[in-house]
């Protein structure tokens, strides 16, 4: 049986649908997808935020640094051949070295991984750790000054790095940097420089 003209080919309209229920939505429920949009980008912020700095999962930068004994900042743990201050510019020069390759089309990197982190036998003055924390928080701000920046993409390609994302290197910075304040926390804890009123970890319930 053949089939007549009307019918012979691709459908029309898919069964049971009509050409009015094909229509193109209309203008609110663009509205809608678009408000739902801005309210994901918004609560991803706010939670890049709240990674950056601290305060759910991990410590806080300042709360880790928190009246940290001066005259210990070159000393070293046994088996760590690393000082406080080390640790400390070794977070500083990695979160300034991401930031840098966000914003900075020309920025160049350290070498890796030497370039990371200062000698092992450098050693820092007061002024010289002042400015490492200084310089840290500096950077740390410009960081969240970036992912509260609307007019900035999140997750499209940076115009000089197409193979990378803000999302991705503000990840990166906030994981870097929740690993090595842990790591600076327990540094305190097994020098015993944490205050006598602010005991890390006693071994006592909460």
């Amino acid at each position: 049986m053949g089939m007549s003209k009307k019918t012979k080919g691709v459908r029309e309209t898919a069964p049971g649908t009509t050409k009015e229920a094909r229509q193109k939505p209309d203008a609110a429920f663009y509205d809608r997808r678009k408000g739902s949009a801005m309210k994901t980008a918004a609560v991803v912020r706010k939670e890049l935020l709240a990674l950056l700095q601290g305060g759910n999962a991990h410590m806080e930068f300042d709360e880790a640094i928190d009246r940290f004994p001066l005259e210990h900042i070159n000393r070293k743990a046994e088996q760590i051949p690393y000082s406080p201050w080390h640790f400390l510019e070794h977070m500083r020069i990695t979160q300034w070295d991401i930031l840098e390759f966000i914003r900075n089309p020309k920025h160049i990197s350290p070498d890796y991984p030497e370039g990371y982190r200062p000698r092992a036998s450098r050693r820092a003055d007061e002024a010289r750790w002042k400015s490492t924390i200084r310089g840290f928080r500096e950077d740390l701000i410009a960081l969240e000054e970036i992912v509260r920046d609307e007019t900035i993409d999140l997750f499209g390609p940076i115009p000089h790095a197409r193979g990378y994302t803000v999302f991705r290197e503000i990840l990166l910075a906030a994981d870097h940097n929740a690993y090595h304040i842990g790591e600076f926390a327990l540094l305190r804890q097994v020098m015993d420089l944490w205050p006598a009123d602010n005991r890390y970890l006693t071994g006592k319930a909460a």
